[in-house]
């Protein structure tokens, strides 16, 4: 077997590890990246944020020349679908996207390595690809990711059952989709066949969709994608799903079984540790899979440390790429750190979703007094010519201080909106210093300036 030495090996080419042998790279070390996969990048890349935003991206334009063009003066005929050629689109974007790593790591000398992974002791991962190599290293990073988390009694067979990679590439239109889960991925997923034509039944466990993210929103959105058709059942446990045939049947507590086309399982994210020789360097993880670190992000394995997913906290790629350059710029003595309080996230169902800081539920479980204010897509003017009337921004800030506390928006573009909450709230910016700023008109962003505005019941624009 062939031995090479770095002074730092990545074990994962995902958002967290690919973004850290860049880092490194610029910061100076001899950096080598390992992945499995042909292609660097990771799930988002390759399976997940991409691909799943590219097929949203082309339902939606869909869903629009078929329901809402005409509201525009825009008459359509002849309308057809071309699965295979809006699954080669997204082929073509992930392509792009992945080679980009690759023209990247050669610019700044990150040496890759494809195969699979596997730490033999402290300073050693064997990579088990087309030629074995040995790669021994001053440091180890771990940054493997996630995988999508199982469900007792639901029998994945990777074609009728599947997870979210599944779904991705479905053959044909489902007639009826059971989507187990109505998180982020399930929601998103959802959508998209919902807006291709599936009858598209959403079970979820919790009392409503979106556990995760503020009660008022959530509700909204409940409401809106109902209104597009998707069936939605809280307080739903699945018992099971199996293959009958060429058709599936999912049973569920307290209700009668249902039966479908195709089952898409998207019951959240699990880290993916499993056999990456953990057990060789005397490393434990905890009951779920996630690897403990400090503010470093050291392990308690001397010279090993791990990032992303697979440590736990947002599964989101933004999160790990952040912790990915500030692990790196530690490890070379800068003084760096992540602020976990200021992470945005973002659903890309139609209308969008996005939220930054705590949600009221959160305030208010922490005893935390706040004030809120309220801006409507309705009165925006922007939103009104764009025929996106239905949305809101919610602005919450402590009501002693004034701090912006969290912001969360349900609209067209609030993907795009947050960055600005993110970045007013990383500066530690009050409703005050958000309602002083002059914002263009007319835009979207309105709406969160009027938001900050009525924080303090000054609003303009709405009664």
């Amino acid at each position: 077997m062939k031995t090479v030495r770095h002074e730092l090996v990545v074990l994962g080419g995902g958002p967290a590890g690919y973004v850290a042998a860049i880092r490194a790279a610029q910061l100076g070390f001899d950096v080598a990246c390992v992945d499995e996969n042909d292609r660097f990048g990771g799930t988002c890349l390759r399976v997940g944020c991409i691909p799943s935003k590219a097929l949203l991206e082309s339902s939606h334009l869909y869903d629009e020349a078929k329901n809402h063009f005409a509201d525009h003066g825009l008459k359509v005929s002849g309308l057809e679908l071309d699965l295979d050629k809006m699954m080669q689109r997204k082929a073509k974007i992930v392509d792009t996207l992945t080679g980009g790593i690759g023209m990247l790591f050669k610019s700044n000398k990150v040496t890759p390595y494809n195969g699979r992974g596997k730490l033999r002791d402290l300073n050693t991962v064997i990579v088990s690809g087309k030629e074995d190599v040995a790669i021994e290293a001053d440091r180890i990073l771990i940054a493997v990711g996630s995988v999508p988390a199982g469900l007792r009694g639901v029998e994945e067979d990777g074609d009728r059952i599947g997870n979210s990679t599944t779904a991705l590439s479905f053959p044909e239109v489902p007639e009826r989709l059971v989507v187990i889960g109505g998180g982020y991925i399930g929601m998103e997923l959802g959508s998209v066949w919902n807006r291709l034509g599936s009858e598209t039944i959403v079970l979820e466990a919790a009392d409503r969709i979106f556990p995760g993210i503020d009660a008022d929103i959530a509700k909204l959105a409940d409401r809106q994608f109902k209104k597009q058709g998707i069936k939605i059942h809280t307080k739903t446990f699945v018992k099971s799903a199996t293959v009958k045939g060429d058709k599936c049947i999912v049973e569920i507590q307290d209700g009668d079984p249902i039966e479908c086309d195709r089952v898409l399982l998207a019951t959240g994210r699990r880290p993916a540790t499993d056999e990456i020789g953990l057990e060789s360097i005397g490393l434990e993880t905890d009951r779920y899979g996630f690897i403990a670190v400090n503010e470093n992000f050291e392990t308690s394995a001397e010279n090993v440390f791990a990032t992303g997913d697979c440590i736990g906290g947002a599964m989101l790629a933004h999160k790990a790429m952040e912790e990915a350059i500030v692990c790196i710029e530690r490890m070379a003595g800068m003084p760096t750190h992540v602020n976990y309080d200021v992470i945005p996230a973002i659903v890309y169902t139609h209308p969008e979703i996005a939220s930054v800081g705590k949600s009221e539920d959160q305030l208010k479980e922490a005893g935390i007094a706040y004030k809120k204010g309220i801006g409507f897509y309705g009165a925006n003017g922007r939103a009104q010519t764009l025929g996106e009337s239905d949305g809101r921004v919610k602005v919450l800030a402590d009501k002693e201080t004034d701090r912006v506390l969290g912001i969360h928006i349900i609209g067209a573009r609030a993907g795009d909106l947050i960055a600005e909450a993110a970045a007013a709230m990383e500066f530690g910016a009050s409703s005050e210093d958000i309602a002083r700023t002059c914002h263009a008109h007319p835009t979207l962003a309105e709406s969160l300036h009027e938001a900050a505005l009525a924080v303090d019941k000054r609003a303009i624009h709405t009664a």
